[in-house]
């Protein structure tokens, strides 16, 4: 078994890790810290009869994972002052969202930037109330700044000069440039409040955010975390209504794939139809669980395969290949 998929089996059945050496031990925790799942893991584990070294490292995840919660939580507070003034909706994306609200998903999930959806004819209005509140500008470069504005679903992204946290300012899901077009308008009217000026994404469309970042926006970087989400979120009874809500967006087939490799890698409870996996899926399968036992990065062929399928899915090919050239006459590389 990989390491990728051992911490896949573990997280699925905790008990399973009861037996394990301690180089296994250290090859587990070494995956979940760079999948970003090692306070998930943390939980899952804690409560059994764990050697006392293997304890030290639950007691510190989880220790860790409640420090950043908090933190996400005041930086969607802080936020939330500053736009409070502009009266417009404003919804929690991702990570802060599930913390915001309680929700399975957030049980030891590591959250990074803060993401947040609002309307896209009042952008503007939102990216002057942040600037003022202590917010900056992270990427200065014109043409990075242009090419956010004109085909990005957000704002460049922007960075707390005192707290040295970044939000990202999302007026839809997916780049404009994207084969596939979320209904926004959709998504806003559906939200939820969370009874303090904020809300979070409906249940189905929460499911439907995460399916499309994982696979019509992105390489599959992170994608056990973001499985683990979907994993989460179908047992705490997410689906209803999912197939027709997928439809209104566009994003049944990912949703459906999203699904399957949910199932396949943790076993999350899903329609038969969505069990089966193609060739396909393997592939994804593959790409997901590319750590090696110290959590670097394996497969680089697959790896760069799917950056490319990722830039692919973005725009449309002349737009590409200007957007790459671009890119690569100012020195940028992919990473790996």
């Amino acid at each position: 078994m990989t390491p990728g998929w051992r911490l896949a089996h573990v997280l699925r059945a905790p008990s399973l890790a009861m037996d394990f050496t301690a180089r296994e031990w250290t090859e587990l925790f070494a995956v979940a810290r760079a999948e970003q799942m090692a306070g998930t893991l943390a939980h899952r584990l804690n409560g059994l009869a764990l050697p006392a070294a293997v304890q030290r490292l639950v007691d510190d995840a989880i220790a860790s994972a409640g420090q950043v919660r908090l933190a996400a939580l005041w930086e969607a507070e802080m936020a939330r002052r500053a736009l409070a003034p502009l009266g417009m909706p404003v919804v929690l994306l991702k990570g802060t969202a599930f913390a915001a609200a309680g929700l399975s998903p957030s049980v030891g999930r590591n959250i990074g930037d803060l993401d947040i959806l609002v309307p896209r004819d009042r952008i503007g209005e939102a990216e002057a109330a942040l600037l003022a509140a202590g917010w900056e500008w992270v990427k200065p470069d014109p043409y990075d700044d242009a090419y956010y504005r004109r085909w990005m679903h957000e704002l460049p992204p922007l960075i707390h000069r005192e707290r040295d946290r970044m939000i990202d300012v999302h007026h839809t899901i997916l780049p404009l440039t994207a084969r596939i077009t979320p209904d926004a308008e959709a998504l806003l009217a559906a939200s939820e409040p969370l009874g303090n000026g904020l809300s979070i994404l409906s249940r189905p469309d929460r499911l439907l955010h995460a399916a499309a970042h994982l696979l019509a926006d992105g390489d599959l970087a992170g994608g056990m975390r973001n499985l683990w989400d979907i994993h989460c979120m179908f047992a705490s009874g997410a689906s209803s209504g999912l197939t027709e809500r997928a439809r209104r967006h566009g994003l049944i087939r990912e949703m459906a794939r999203a699904a399957r490799l949910s199932h396949a890698l943790y076993g999350t409870e899903v329609p038969p139809e969505w069990q089966g996996l193609g060739v396909i899926d393997r592939l994804y399968l593959r790409r997901l669980t590319a750590r090696d036992g110290w959590g670097r990065q394996t497969r680089k062929l697959t790896r760069l395969g799917f950056y490319a399928r990722s830039h692919w899915l973005r725009m449309p090919p002349l737009m590409l290949a200007r957007h790459l050239w671009t890119k690569y006459r100012k020195g940028y590389r992919p990473v790996g």
